[in-house]
């Protein structure tokens, strides 16, 4: 491939892991992006989940739990460079596809599983106060003030400390009060 290639006509690769490894081979791959600004190349990592619901003492958990444990998803341009990148990331043991050669997934299949795009639906838009409901700052209150959907981020200003702090989360990690 060459670089002058358009960077918008990623296919989405199934890339094998340790199992266990999934989220740690997904922010290692994100690291790396960024560092070697790959952006164009890389421009999605997903590690599929689904929301459980667990009663437990009576009480309602929802969790997140892996859709395809021991895999993740990655959107790509395929390169010598990317295929390089993505196959020596700590965690990885290789693409899906016979022999050495990755197989993207055809479009039936990305959307039998769910995928296409991942355009979450969001119930909460900027402006809007939310509550962190995972991750290191859970139960924190904060407001909307950007939403990502391209990197399924969002911005919140959440007070820490008696000051405002903007804080950069995944879309999944709040929800509107």
């Amino acid at each position: 491939m060459q670089n002058n290639e358009a960077p918008d006509n990623g296919k989405w690769y199934v890339v094998h892991t340790y199992s266990g490894y999934e989220n740690k081979v997904k922010a290692n791959l994100e690291k790396i992006v960024e560092n070697r600004n790959m952006q164009d190349y890389i421009l999605d990592i997903v590690v599929p989940m689904e929301e459980q619901i667990e009663i437990k003492d009576g009480k309602k958990k929802t969790t997140l739990k892996k859709v395809f444990p021991g895999y993740v998803l990655v959107k790509m341009v395929m390169t010598d460079e990317s295929w390089y990148v993505v196959r020596n990331t700590r965690g990885v043991t290789g693409f899906v596809g016979p022999g050495s050669k990755p197989v993207p997934l055809s479009d039936e299949e990305i959307k039998a599983m769910g995928v296409e795009e991942f355009a979450p639906v969001l119930d909460y838009e900027i402006g809007d106060n939310v509550r962190v409901i995972s991750g290191p700052l859970e139960n924190f209150i904060g407001t909307v003030e950007e939403i990502n959907l391209e990197k399924k981020k969002v911005r919140v200003s959440v007070s820490m400390f008696g000051r405002e702090t903007p804080v950069e989360m995944e879309l999944f990690q709040i929800q509107k009060i």
